[in-house]
């Protein structure tokens, strides 16, 4: 097997890893600051896979050109479903917020169901196939147009929470939310702000994902349980340790699929789950507790 393959492959998945990346970013925003767990994750991000798909065969419009609407659209879904139906459940016990959630993951998952079907939708764009040369290596057009777009997105979100006003005060939340109550904030308003800006992240890692893979109504499951792996492997809460352990499942992925089976990809993705809760519980960027 040559060097030049295997350099393919990781700089393959290394680019898949920053959307899942992204994707898992969103998850870990939501319970940094408002301390529940999305577990309808990847069902929102398959109804924006869908979205970006019907956008592409009604309108031609590009996917990324789509994330546009798409974010725009999941952000404000975002906040009216914690301002109008999480917020309740915040203070209760945990269970009752893991039946709410999966809840409304079985509910979008069996909707797609009903408009879509079971059958696979792929999106088929002009450069699908190009790739950059750059000798033996070949950089995938759209992976890379898509890891660049998880890249920036990201970007701007760590700006936002670090140099705005809003930011600042979505942190104080995350810090001591009865604080924040204290001094003025008003904390279910920004818990819901909170909860959009992780729809964002997964509306933008869906319409890119669509260039990558079909979409289907049973993908949400998957993708809800990568993020969890992602986001225990990088540290609840960290945004740097969900780009990292993104990349760091997204290489794992890609040279399973090399060196055993395409199939062997989850088991390699659970084994690096298991090494780093028995090394460093915290995840690799996450703080001791």
């Amino acid at each position: 097997m040559s060097f030049d393959l295997v350099a393919n492959v990781v700089i393959a998945g290394t680019l898949t890893g920053l959307i899942y990346g992204l994707m898992a970013l969103g998850l870990s925003v939501i319970f940094g600051v408002v301390r529940v767990v999305n577990f309808a994750h990847g069902e929102l991000m398959t109804v924006a896979m869908y979205a970006a798909a019907v956008l592409f065969d009604k309108l031609a419009l590009d996917p990324f050109l789509a994330v546009i609407p798409v974010a725009a659209v999941f952000f404000v879904l975002g906040y009216a479903l914690q301002a109008g139906v999480i917020n309740p459940f915040v203070t209760r016990p945990e269970h009752s917020q893991f039946m709410l959630l999966v809840a409304i993951g079985m509910i979008l998952i069996n909707a797609l169901l009903m408009a879509f079907g079971p059958d696979a939708r792929s999106v088929q764009v002009d450069y699908q196939l190009e790739s950059f040369e750059l000798g033996e290596i070949l950089i995938d057009k759209p992976r890379l147009y898509a890891a660049s777009l998880a890249v920036v997105t990201a970007s701007a979100l760590y700006g936002f929470f670090r140099f705005s006003r809003t930011g600042k005060a979505i942190r104080a939340c995350a810090d001591n939310h009865v604080a924040a109550r204290v001094i003025g904030l008003n904390v279910k308003r920004l818990y819901a702000l909170t909860f959009g800006l992780g729809a964002v992240c997964v509306a933008v890692a869906g319409c890119a994902l669509t260039l990558l893979v079909d979409v289907t109504p049973q993908l949400g499951p998957y993708y809800t349980l990568l993020s969890f792996v992602i986001v225990i492997v990088g540290g609840l809460g960290s945004m740097a340790g969900a780009l990292v352990a993104g990349v760091v499942i997204g290489v794992s992925e890609a040279l399973a699929g090399l060196f055993i089976a395409p199939s062997a990809k989850s088991m390699f993705s659970f084994g690096i789950l298991i090494l780093v809760l028995l090394l460093r519980p915290q995840g690799l960027f996450g703080k001791k507790p």
